[in-house]
């Protein structure tokens, strides 16, 4: 993949979406987890236990311990991949650097609501990072991995299962209850981060009836940007129909049926879940 692929509109896209997830999780990391003395999941949670124990911040760590996982991705993964999570990693590594001073912001002793902010807003950032076939490196490199072997994982799930190696040394070195706020911050990060990948990716199948099927196959073609399928039905009556078959972003769901609703009022349209959509036009992977 050279300079000229990965410069367009789609990838710049990619690239700023996955920026911002690096400083929400920074911010989440340093505003709320480190303020309650908890830890993270992951590389992060590596680097703040040496932050804790030799003061060293947590962003210099993460850059050191990428290096060789980086290296791991090119030659297992995909460049693509490799590329955008080089820019998320030293991202992130940055990011947490810049935002170290930001715990002395929340003053409060109440764990819960710290732990509960460091959870959702870190896992909306690593669900970012993922959502844009990217990562922050770290475990999420060896996540990608695992899920390329076992699609039928989620990446929450395999990231909190990651974890428990620095639960265990977090426990011998803090105790057990700040290791309990801890399971409770990470399994939040876990469910908010498999939400915002499956949130942004998600499609809908549409069948759609309709006496003037040629003038919706063109505002599908023209205003959709997508391709439809005609298909020959039957009603009872023995009297034939068309059925258009379409997939459909459900961001821009309710524009497709208010436009379809004006070509035919009376147009019948059933609305299904899309488990997994891939091939021309749709990217299903978040590798």
């Amino acid at each position: 993949m050279n300079i000229t692929t990965m410069i367009n509109k789609r990838n710049l896209k990619n690239v700023s979406f996955i920026i911002l997830g690096c400083l929400l999780s920074s911010i989440a990391i340093n505003m709320f987890i480190v303020n309650a003395n908890l830890y993270s999941g992951g590389i992060s949670g590596i680097a703040i236990l040496i932050q804790y124990a030799l003061k060293i911040p947590a962003g210099y760590t993460v850059i050191l311990a990428n290096i060789p996982l980086l290296i791991i991705s090119y030659k297992k993964l995909n460049v693509r991949f490799t590329i955008l999570s080089l820019i998320g990693t030293v991202c992130y590594s940055v990011f947490l650097i810049l935002t170290k001073d930001l715990k002395n912001i929340v003053n409060t002793n109440d764990i819960w609501l710290l732990c509960a902010y460091g959870g959702i807003l870190n896992g909306i950032g690593i669900g970012l990072t993922y959502a844009n076939h990217g990562s922050m490196g770290g475990f999420n490199i060896i996540t990608m991995l695992i899920k390329k072997r076992y699609d039928n994982y989620d990446v929450g799930q395999i990231n909190f299962l990651e974890n428990f190696p620095i639960i265990l040394i977090g426990t011998w070195l803090s105790g057990i209850l700040i290791i309990l706020y801890t399971l409770i911050s990470i399994l939040i990060t876990s469910i908010v981060t498999d939400k915002i990948i499956h949130g942004l990716s998600r499609k809908k199948l549409l069948l759609i009836i309709t006496d003037r099927e040629q003038e919706v196959c063109d505002y599908i073609k023209t205003y959709m940007h997508r391709g439809a399928t005609i298909l020959s039905g039957q009603e009872l009556t023995g009297k034939e129909r068309k059925v258009l078959y379409c997939i459909v972003p459900v961001s821009r769901l309710p524009e497709f049926k208010l436009s379809v609703e004006k070509i035919d009022k009376d147009a019948l349209i059933s609305i299904i879940d899309a488990a997994e959509v891939n091939g021309k036009g749709f990217s299903s992977s978040i590798l």
